[in-house]
């Protein structure tokens, strides 16, 4: 029997991507609340309620396709 396993082996938090891509934290959290799990998006939960926000290669990828259609539209 094989197992499969996750072929996530890292992600970036929010605040990592926003400095990355040149954009603010608040920026890029209004794009990630509208992304689900399968677009590249993790949320990570604290003992305290606290939470971050945390990005796949692939979701990184998505959000840099989000922001260049955005760019292009307010052309």
């Amino acid at each position: 029997m094989t197992m499969q396993l996750n072929k996530v082996y890292a992600v970036k938090t929010l605040d990592r991507v926003a400095a990355e891509l040149g954009e603010t934290v608040d920026r890029i959290f209004d794009l990630a609340i509208d992304m689900e799990t399968e677009d590249g998006v993790i949320w990570g939960y604290g003992p305290r309620d606290d939470s971050v926000i945390a990005f796949t290669p692939f979701g990184i990828d998505n959000l840099q396709e989000i922001i260049g259609m955005e760019r292009r539209q307010t052309r």
